[in-house]
């Protein structure tokens, strides 16, 4: 009897044994058993939950499901760790971080936060964790456990937010005392597919239906953003893209609401030149007539070394304005930006339950989406565009465009503009909205916002090609617009770029007294080009190449936009500046894909071998034939590389990622389309199953009402729970 009992105690010892190594484990389970993951027949995750923070535990456990190493990797750059992981080449990366949200300080916005949001941070931490319980063969890279609080590094929908824009650079330069590095790390202009987005909403004055309808076009790197839908009995109902390990829908729609973000110009970023004394030992900068303390706290990084680990420790400073940075001239400079992590959770969560244009305007009052604009449609019909949303009220006797002097007290912000005294369009005559991160002004047709009605400051950004082709398209739609039509004006082939250069350069060949006959082919291809990008077309990859190279050469004059560089190009650079780019185009496309008349699917591929952060291509792997081309030339259906150019083949990095059409009205429809696939897992049926759709342009129905997911469903199941585990 003593040995059984004594058995008996040791089974329970053995069963026990996970509890009590793991006491959330229980109230992870009560929670999954409230929550049912639906997978469609492309993998993209519906979430149903009884409340809020089931939702977000479904759903960022999903995620880990699709790809935990995004998920993780944007939490260990967000809170600063990423040099011990990939080593002292990072280490300004995560001192960035650090000079802008300590750990202390995202602990103490997190406590401060109200209990509704408290709960959903709590269930995005414990989704994580239970994802790695559940997952004992998913080795992290560093982050063993996720804590509530690491939300407040991430507010946004960018990973990073606006603090990507303050070079490491130039902080290394400071506080590695390091002046050799380059003051900076941004480009006049670049060569690499730009960032940004296309936005359209149309009223149902322009539509069949009779009903809104919303485009919703990130251009974003490819894998950046997967698909997902959140359903909560606490009336959550919201689809559309986010970005790894966020805990909301970043852009996409609910029944009633839709919004699309596109990258904004409104100058929220400031940098302030202190200057700096020392008293007594201790730093002080001058505010007026005040002298006041400089702020400075010592801050230990690690970074991984050979395999193990070494610490690095900088005392770091700041002032009112922000911390210090960098330096100019040898004076230190302080930059100011937005950092409200509680307020922003908010608005970005808030966001995806609205039903309406009057709470959507409600909601845009936190003003805290710092780097974006807004796209707008809805079941009642309404649209509208919204220029910013974070916007600080300055001088406007200064060049905020520079570095401001920080002792004079009239350069500090003077709080925030309303939204009501921002840029903004709603419901205009013409019917329809756009943005492609350029200019408000032409956003409405002859409704546009007046530029002499706003503050230099609330819009900096020049018009470009791609806005210059939403709007020559909008301006035909009068009347029956549908679904179908939308993608097609989304994907519309014109490159307005080229209409703008080619013909300088066709010129240029025809008024040359000494013509160089072996050009003439390629000449002859691109005059009787319609500037449309297709697989078929030579003349397209002749002027890709062409434009390429020219811009590489930076030979157009300081400060010109693209538009205007192209205007260059065209009409003053020399005449036989352009036929000897023509003639190294030539000799590149032949010596790289043994003829110069190479059609553009032979070059510009798809192609998803492998799940890095940074892909790596190969030529002798298969790949598919893309006809779409760069947002630098006005395509809208923007497809571009950052690739490290090891290959002779252009591989698609970045432009057309998540890319949806939603029609509002007595019953939602919409159409979606995610690069390559959603899962990141190379073995999985979705990691490139909507490749040749993607390069078809063949979109997907969405499948947002419950009856038609079930119709759809593939797998059913409960966190950790899932029978293919």
């Amino acid at each position: 009897m003593k040995q059984l009992t004594y058995l008996h105690l040791l089974f329970f010892i053995a069963c026990s044994a996970p509890d009590n190594a793991n006491p959330d484990l229980a109230k992870w389970e009560a929670q999954a058993d409230d929550i049912t993951i639906i997978r469609d027949n492309y993998g993209v995750p519906h979430i149903y939950g009884k409340t809020d923070a089931d939702a977000v535990f479904g759903m960022v456990y999903a995620q880990c499901e699709d790809d935990f190493q995004r998920v993780e990797r944007n939490y260990v750059w967000a809170i600063g760790r990423l040099a011990e992981v990939e080593g002292e080449g990072q280490l300004y990366s995560d001192l960035r971080a650090r000079l802008f949200i300590t750990q202390a300080e995202a602990i103490e916005n997190y406590e401060s936060s109200p209990d509704w949001l408290k709960k959903l941070c709590q269930a995005w931490a414990d989704g994580i964790n239970y994802y790695m319980h559940t997952h004992p063969d998913v080795k992290p890279m560093l982050l063993t456990r996720f804590e509530p609080w690491m939300t407040m590094y991430f507010t946004e929908g960018s990973i990073g937010g606006d603090i990507e824009r303050v070079s490491t650079n130039k902080i290394e330069a400071f506080y590695g005392n390091n002046p050799s590095v380059a003051f900076s790390d941004v480009e006049e202009y670049s060569l690499e597919e730009p960032r940004g987005s296309n936005g359209i909403a149309i009223s149902g004055q322009l539509t069949e239906s009779g009903n809104a309808m919303l485009l919703i076009n990130p251009h974003t790197t490819f894998y950046f953003r997967p698909e997902v839908h959140m359903v909560s009995d606490e009336g959550l109902n919201a689809y559309g893209a986010v970005t790894w390990g966020q805990f909301f829908i970043y852009q996409g729609f609910n029944e009633k609401t839709g919004w699309m973000h596109t990258s904004t110009y409104v100058d929220v970023i400031d940098e302030y030149i202190e200057t700096i004394s020392e008293e007594d030992g201790q730093l002080t900068y001058q505010y007026g007539d005040e002298i006041r303390p400089v702020e400075s706290q010592e801050v230990t990084l690690k970074f991984k070394e050979a395999g193990e680990l070494k610490e690095k420790t900088f005392t770091i400073y700041s002032t009112h304005h922000g911390p210090i940075t960098h330096q100019i001239d040898g004076k230190w400079v302080a930059t100011a930006m937005m950092w409200e992590p509680v307020d922003a959770l908010q608005q970005s969560f808030i966001r995806t339950k609205q039903d309406g244009l009057v709470g959507f305007a409600e909601m845009m009052e936190y003003k805290t989406n710092s780097s974006n604009n807004t796209v707008y449609a809805d079941a009642d019909g309404n649209i509208a565009y919204y220029h910013g949303n974070f916007i600080p009220k300055r001088d406007v006797e200064f060049d905020f465009s520079k570095p401001v002097d920080g002792s004079n007290t009239a350069t500090d912000w003077k709080g925030l503009h309303e939204v009501e005294e921002a840029i903004k369009v709603i419901n205009p005559d013409n019917g329809w909205v756009q943005n492609c991160n350029s200019t408000p002004f032409t956003s409405a047709a002859e409704n546009s916002p007046k530029v002499e009605d706003y503050p230099y400051y609330m819009a900096t950004a020049p018009e470009n090609y791609r806005g210059v082709h939403a709007i020559s398209l909008l301006e035909q739609v009068d009347g029956g617009m549908t679904l179908y039509k939308l993608i097609e004006l989304g994907y519309d082939p014109y490159l307005p770029g080229f209409e703008v250069l080619i013909p300088g350069l066709v010129k240029a060949y025809d008024d040359a007294a000494d013509k160089d006959a072996t050009l003439e082919g390629a000449i002859e291809a691109l005059r009787n080009w319609d500037f449309m990008v297709s697989k078929e077309s030579v003349a397209m990859s002749l002027a890709h190449f062409y434009a390429t190279i020219y811009e590489s050469k930076r030979l157009a004059p300081a400060g010109m936009h693209t538009m205007q560089r192209f205007e260059y190009y065209a009409n003053q650079s020399p005449v036989a500046e352009r036929l000897d780019i023509l003639k190294e185009t030539v000799e590149k496309l032949t010596a790289d894909f043994g003829k110069w008349n190479t059609p553009w699917g032979e070059i510009n591929r798809f192609q998803r071998i492998n799940n890095f952060i940074t892909p790596k291509f190969d030529d002798s792997k298969p790949s598919l034939p893309v006809g779409m081309a760069s947002g630098n030339w006005g395509a809208l259906a923007a497809y571009g590389d950052r690739s490290d150019h090891s290959t002779k083949k252009l591989y698609g990095t970045r432009g057309n990622s998540f890319v949806a059409v939603v029609e509002f009205g007595d019953k939602l429809r919409a159409k979606s389309l995610l690069a390559g696939g959603q899962s990141g897992n190379p073995d999985s049926p979705h990691f490139f199953d909507q490749a040749q759709m993607y390069a078809d342009a063949e979109f997907k129905d969405v499948a947002f009402y419950r009856e038609d997911v079930e119709q759809r469903a593939e797998e059913t199941y409960q966190p950790g729970k899932r029978s293919k585990e």
